[in-house]
């Protein structure tokens, strides 16, 4: 399938990245990324003064805990940390490919959140080969940064015990580390503002802290502490003693008494009485609980940046946000920036840093296209090539929990209805997704299966032209309006560094029937080469195209002072309809038989208009594709003088042929609504979708 790509092209020698973030995230200004380590980052604000924050979070127990957390680091991720770590449980095999286990919690942080990604690891249970098959794995996905622990004994085990072959030592671990990857991992160890638990001292534990940093630490994270004036010492002991390296404060806001008495004891810190005489009258209630938590950590947090050596904070989350994002929003750390480096969603993955070239299809699918491009050692920039020459993977893994949609069942089936009857009803929940209105049961479709992110700013532009289309059966899942040299900051359409412009040629991709694909055949013949088009079934066995299958079509791209032409760039669409949407119904229901039909008979259609200086001419071919269809319809042409009906049959396999008779389900075709039969299926066949004509009288 030829694709229509957005290309980018650029000068590496003339292009610079001057935001904070250079990490190739989703967040900040445009200038094109070389990747710089984070501890380079860090340094970078600790000179400048800036402040910032980091977070920290622990793997789900179950698959679809999994999804929610990555839904919830997602939406964390949009104040713009600067990176965020996840805890590693050495009894809940944190090494391996399960959708719960702390290695691909942390690949999908990195390659799907966008976040700069810390990793945990300890050296509990683990030999020294072992240790290194999970390093090695991490510097396989893209992973630059460990938090090197000893990790504590295991639940049945009354002290911590050397594992066989193994190290005794987080100094041991960070000195394995450096002997073995060199400088590839940024590296941080732990400090304790109040010292080690099992340290017989205070001071014996910063002497350790600086046989840590001796062995190639770069960073220090603290664990929790309930005074400013605790962590502010800590720092100026370890001054004191020679570690010059950052030293971050580890922050936990407490949400609720009985869990901070817990996280105290397991960490072998005392609540000061103070905090303890306001906790204890309230402990019984939640909110004044949490609202405290929240006051007490604001003005902790105040107190370490109005000492003059605090500019940066690492937020224990808990995997939760409200107090998080509450504390960061007072404490003025939240900064949403609207200004898109690139205009799709991008990984924070060092291997991408130079990416700059997508094809479109995968524009609002940002997920499935990393996922496909793993495997890749080299990533597209300046001209996207042969477009036959790139080999994406096959996304045969939907259960993989990334790819799954972050809403539950229940609430799906409430957005795209949790009974179809016909196709109309499928109609409907597009249409509702485009308006942004309510469906008869007063839930809104806030997504769709083809559609990893919100609706874009831009198809406001486009909003009433697009419902009016999917309200007559053309189901749009992709679309941009031309653009002809608007600002680069455009608060809409605008990305990249200011004082550049941007330009994108007008595009749609939709599903729709056969009727209406013969009669789009025969309107896209008068505009020649102004439309490049793309129809295929599902099947590929009908696949009509007027591109070049070797040339790609850039349809967005920029121009900035300074720089070349910068041009940023079917598979699982079809697969998206049973995969995400179909199986939300029993097997042999009218629902799953809709869907089937639609996968089964539905063409996917590219369209690109090439004349971007003028108004987009698709939307009218789109209208005068329905209004050929309806003329078809009225004269009988392609059907002997009758009109078409369709009609799904859901039946068991093996179900006589009486009984499968007596089982119609019926999927109306446009303007039709009598009731006709549909023909017996045979005995191998789940479902039978067959076209009728409708009898004259």
């Amino acid at each position: 399938m030829p694709d229509s790509e957005i290309v980018m092209k650029r000068n590496s020698s003339t292009v610079s990245f001057n935001r904070s973030d250079s990490n190739g995230s989703n967040t900040g200004s445009f200038y094109l990324p070389t990747y710089r380590p984070l501890i380079d980052r860090i340094n970078d604000r600790l000179n400048a003064k800036t402040r910032f924050f980091s977070l920290e979070f622990f793997p789900a127990k179950t698959p679809s805990g999994a999804v929610s957390l990555l839904s919830r680091i997602d939406r964390l991720s949009q104040g713009q940390p600067l990176f965020c770590d996840i805890t590693w449980h050495a009894a809940g095999d944190s090494g391996s490919d399960k959708p719960t286990s702390t290695m691909t919690i942390a690949s999908a942080m990195l390659n799907y959140c966008g976040v700069e990604t810390m990793l945990h690891i300890t050296c509990c249970q683990m030999s020294k080969d072992e240790i290194t098959t999970h390093l090695t794995r991490a510097k396989e996905l893209g992973i630059k940064n460990i938090l090197a622990l000893r990790g504590d004994a295991p639940a049945n085990c009354s002290e911590w015990q050397m594992p066989e072959n193994g190290f005794r030592y987080a100094t041991d671990l960070v000195k394995h580390i450096r002997d073995v990857f060199g400088d590839h991992f940024v590296i941080c160890v732990a400090g304790y503002p109040t010292g080690h638990p099992g340290c017989p001292s205070y001071e014996e534990d910063l002497v350790h802290l600086k046989e840590k940093v001796d062995a190639g630490a770069d960073i220090i994270i603290t664990q929790l502490f309930f005074q400013a004036p605790v962590f502010l010492k800590f720092v100026r002991d370890c001054r004191a003693i020679g570690i010059t390296i950052p030293i971050l404060p580890g922050i936990m806001p407490i949400q609720g008494f009985q869990s901070i008495c817990r996280i105290a004891k397991m960490s072998n810190l005392v609540i000061p009485q103070e905090i303890l005489d306001v906790l204890e009258p309230i402990q019984d209630n939640d909110e004044a609980v949490r609202k405290y938590g929240i006051d007490l950590a604001v003005t902790m947090c105040r107190e370490l940046f109005d000492s003059g050596i605090v500019y940066g904070l690492h937020m224990y989350t808990l995997n939760r946000e409200v107090a998080t994002i509450e504390i960061l929003k007072q404490l003025g750390l939240w900064s949403v920036d609207p200004c898109r480096p690139l205009p799709w969603k991008t990984t924070a993955n060092h291997n991408r840093s130079k990416e700059d070239v997508r094809p479109i299809f995968w524009n609002l699918r940002p997920t499935s296209y990393v996922y496909r491009t793993l495997e890749w050692n080299d990533f597209p920039n300046g001209r996207w090539g042969k477009s036959s020459s790139a080999s994406f993977g096959d996304v045969k893994d939907y259960y993989l929990f990334y790819l799954q949609s972050s809403a539950p069942k229940e609430e799906l089936l409430q957005m795209w209805g949790e009974k179809l009857e016909s196709e109309r009803d499928v109609w409907k929940v597009f249409e509702k997704y485009i308006t942004g209105e309510p469906q008869q049961n007063g839930v809104k479709v806030k997504l769709l299966p083809w559609n990893d992110l919100p609706l874009a700013k831009e198809t406001q532009v486009i909003q009433g032209e697009l419902a009016e289309v999917n309200r007559q059966g053309v189901l749009t899942t992709n679309s941009q309006p031309p653009i002809n040299g608007l600002p680069s900051t455009d608060p809409v359409f605008g990305w990249g560094q200011p004082g550049g412009y941007i330009y994108q040629k007008a595009y749609v991709e939709f599903f729709t029937d056969k009727a209406n694909v013969d009669s789009l055949k025969e309107v896209l013949a008068p505009y020649g080469t102004r439309v490049n088009y793309h129809i295929l079934s599902n099947s590929g066995e009908q696949d009509y195209t007027n591109c070049d299958e070797l040339k790609p079509i850039a349809v967005t791209w920029g121009v900035f002072p300074g720089t070349e032409i910068f041009q940023p760039t079917v598979d699982e669409a079809f697969e998206l309809w049973r995969e995400q949407w179909g199986k939300l119904y029993d097997d042999g229901t009218t629902s799953q038989g809709v869907i089937q039909h639609i996968l089964d008979n539905y063409y996917l259609v590219n369209l690109v208009d090439n004349d971007y200086p003028k108004e987009s001419c698709l939307f009218d071919i789109i209208r005068k594709m329905l209004s050929l269809k309806q003329t078809h319809v009225e004269t009988g042409k392609g059907c002997n003088g009758r009109s078409a009906e369709v009609l799904v049959s859901a039946t068991e396999p093996g179900t006589p042929r009486e009984e499968r008779m007596s089982q119609k389900e019926r999927v109306l075709h446009p303007s039709h609504d009598i009731p006709l039969y549909s023909q017996p299926t045979p005995e191998n066949m789940q479902w039978s979708c067959t076209y009728l004509c409708k009898m004259g009288d």
